[in-house]
């Protein structure tokens, strides 16, 4: 094994436990590309997928495909089991990650955030579902890198346009980054919703659904007419879902925290 002082390159044909040697070997100085090769190869063996995880210096992009390569694992573990059919394992599998990944957005360092979202656009996650998923949890910073990774227009550009009063510059912004038409609705409204002050005073920091922020543009887009809108409508109601679910339990850890009981139907400290 080498030390620190060169790094180490993974054979293409070394096994899994020739990796996990590696790995746990803390003098080794090993590629990024190489950790990368072992990620997309023995990603999903728990032992090397905790032993990355635990290294400190694991770029936020490789751990949000840990995180993808887990959620397959499960998808497949479900499917296998016959709990699920491979349809519903599937996207009950990518909606989790989505939901964990913009977790991990909102612990990501802004100089690691480009590498992230690039990271995303390129494996084919970079979704309208995720980036919406993004602005509805107040995460300002991911929704305009994401528009930048996928329009091409400078970063500088893209937050002015979705600052601006007038929607009609963040209206081409969002045609050039090739998003679907019928999600635009709930985006222009979660945009106004933003310059009304709506997050103003929220709390679970930008990792969490909003939930006034997710009634608000589902009230919004409900109004919208046309077939089209059933799927965005429907993933609507399930973001309001998750996000009452959210707040309940937030308010639930509050009251423990703070030492509270429930006594006759009443707070009692």
């Amino acid at each position: 094994m080498r030390s620190t002082s060169s790094r180490v390159r993974t054979n293409s044909v070394a096994s899994a436990e020739a990796c996990l040697t590696l790995l746990e070997n803390s003098d080794a100085d090993i590629a990024l590309f190489s950790v990368d090769r072992i990620v997309e190869r023995f990603g999903h063996l728990a032992p090397i997928r905790e032993t990355l995880l635990a290294r400190d210096d694991l770029p936020m992009a490789t751990r949000q495909a840990l995180l993808s390569t887990l959620s397959r694992t499960l998808a497949g573990f479900v499917v296998a089991r016959k709990w699920l059919k491979t349809e519903h394992a599937e996207y009950a599998a990518r909606e989790a990650c989505e939901k964990a990944t913009v977790a991990l957005a909102a612990d990501t360092a802004y100089d690691e955030l480009g590498g992230l979202v690039r990271h995303l656009r390129e494996s084919g996650q970079l979704t309208a579902g995720m980036i919406l998923r993004a602005v509805l949890s107040g995460n300002v910073v991911l929704f305009e890198e994401a528009l930048a990774e996928l329009s091409g227009v400078p970063l500088d550009r893209v937050t002015s346009y979705i600052h601006d009063k007038n929607i009609s510059g963040f209206q081409a912004l969002y045609r050039k980054a090739g998003l679907p038409d019928v999600a635009y609705p709930a985006f222009r409204e979660a945009i106004a919703a933003m310059r009304d002050g709506i997050l103003i005073g929220e709390q679970g920091g930008v990792a969490r659904l909003k939930r006034r922020m997710v009634e608000r543009v589902l009230a919004r887009c409900s109004n919208e007419r046309g077939p089209e809108m059933a799927s965005l409508l429907a993933l609507l109601r399930r973001f309001a879902v998750e996000a009452a679910r959210e707040e309940a339990r937030m308010f639930c850890d509050d009251l423990v925290a703070n030492d509270y009981m429930v006594t006759d139907g009443r707070l009692v400290a």
